[in-house]
């Protein structure tokens, strides 16, 4: 999938009006058929089935529906189960770029990703009550980068409890496994599955606080999908599987270095100290250096050099999170490269306005670019987490900024760093807000 992408300088940019907030229009029962049927044939690719959980407790609906967020066969599985009812579907702004008349009918909410919005919880509120229409919505915001769950915004509780819907709960399960984000848009061929559940009827939200709330839907996002694919014995045989490892997995665990990684192939490779691990069919890695340390050490052992080994990925991107924290801990944290620059200011286009650098350290972002006209800094607070992809519409990994009215997409010339800002950006704000999740 692409984007509508246009060259335009910086002062053509900054002088575009910002879109005109629209509410939720009611979704068009023909374009909901049509995207049904769109979804057909990927859907019998994955031999798709699911099966239901307490569904005679929710009604009628409208509801609210939350959904876990692996890859684009969610809107897919979404579309299957849902239909014939039609729904709204909170999308990221980029979403309409170039086609907002199509998506708007298609009932799409747009908002940003770990932007504060507040109109977004107006909009659903019109699309449940004045629409009489459900809401689909990933609470999660991002691709998971490493099969676990991404981290949660707080107090949706609170947004339970003010629309006084049921909430449901779509879980599946190997949408992760067969298109994982870090893989270059290589599909794999398994069957896919999932669960749908009353999770919340409004009697039971209005019997719980807020914090019982939000610890439900903490347990109800609590998933490992390697280990998923370990337990089932799901068989992943693509020679492909390890393309695009290092995404997440940068840092060497056996000699601490960064940047030096490259997954491709079945075989994830240190080109700094020769270290060699295989992702075998069934999701493991496999040190192939028979002197290695014992397999899944103690995550919280952060030494830069172990000469240790891990045989489960979320593991090892645990430790590269605790790594990470320390690094900002001591004051050594700092990301620092020259980017692409890309604007999304409207949805007529994405405009690319030049290039700069991107800089972040425990003050926060700061971006310079296009001959110094381009100034912006973002701190710590500001987000709870970092609106990171990798490919992002097949131009490049990318780490996003920016505020309501204008976002800033950085595609940085330095290679694989774009998950480890995300983890410094959530561990700043843990730290200047405690009390967050810690995914």
């Amino acid at each position: 999938m692409k984007i509508k992408t246009v060259r335009k300088s910086w002062e053509e940019v900054r002088a575009l009006p910002s879109p005109i907030h629209r509410k939720p229009k009611k979704p068009s029962r023909l374009l909901s058929t049509v995207m049904r049927l769109a979804s057909f044939p990927d859907l019998r690719q994955v031999r798709f089935s699911y099966e239901k959980k307490r569904m005679d407790l929710a009604g009628k609906g409208p509801w609210l529906i939350l959904m876990n967020h692996a890859s684009f066969l969610d809107l897919e599985i979404a579309s299957k189960i849902l239909f014939p009812k039609r729904y709204h579907i909170v999308c990221t702004t980029d979403a309409l770029v170039g086609k907002e008349a199509l998506m708007r009918n298609l009932g799409c909410i747009p908002t940003q990703k770990f932007v504060p919005d507040l109109s977004l919880i107006t909009d659903i509120r019109y699309a449940i009550h004045t629409n009489k229409t459900s809401v689909l919505m990933y609470p999660e915001a991002g691709y998971s980068l490493d099969g676990t769950a991404t981290i949660l915004p707080r107090r949706m509780g609170v947004l339970f409890k003010s629309l006084d819907v049921p909430v449901i709960m779509i879980t599946t399960f190997g949408s992760f496994t067969r298109d994982p984000l870090y893989n270059n848009l290589q599909k794999r061929k398994l069957h896919v599955t999932a669960q749908m559940e009353c999770l919340l009827t409004p009697e039971e939200i209005a019997a719980k606080s807020v914090e019982e709330l939000d610890a439900i839907l903490d347990q109800a996002f609590s998933f490992d999908y390697f280990r998923w694919q370990q337990e089932n014995h799901i068989r992943i045989d693509e020679p492909t599987r390890a393309d695009g490892l290092h995404r997440i997995l940068y840092k060497c665990a056996c000699c601490g270095q960064e940047g030096k990684m490259e997954g491709a192939g079945t075989t994830l490779t240190c080109h700094a100290c020769g270290h060699v691990w295989e992702l075998d069919e069934y999701g493991f890695l496999v040190d192939k250096d028979p002197s290695a340390k014992a397999l899944a050490p103690d995550v919280s052992d952060t030494s830069e050099v172990s000469g240790r080994s891990f045989n489960h990925i979320p593991d090892w991107f645990s430790w590269e999170r605790k790594c990470v924290g320390k690094e900002i801990e001591e004051g050594r944290y700092i990301l620092d490269t020259a980017v692409d620059i890309g604007i999304l200011k409207d949805y007529k286009a994405f405009y690319m306005v030049g290039s700069g650098t991107l800089r972040q350290d425990q003050n926060g972002f700061v971006l310079d670019g296009c001959e110094g006209k381009l100034h912006y800094e973002q701190k710590p607070q500001d987000s709870y987490s970092l609106n990171s992809d990798f490919f992002w519409y097949e131009i490049g990994d990318v780490i996003c900024i920016g505020k309501k009215d204008c976002l800033y997409y950085c595609f940085p010339k330095q290679k694989d760093i774009v998950a480890k800002a995300r983890i410094a950006q959530e561990a700043m704000f843990r730290m200047v807000r405690p009390g967050r999740r810690t995914p």
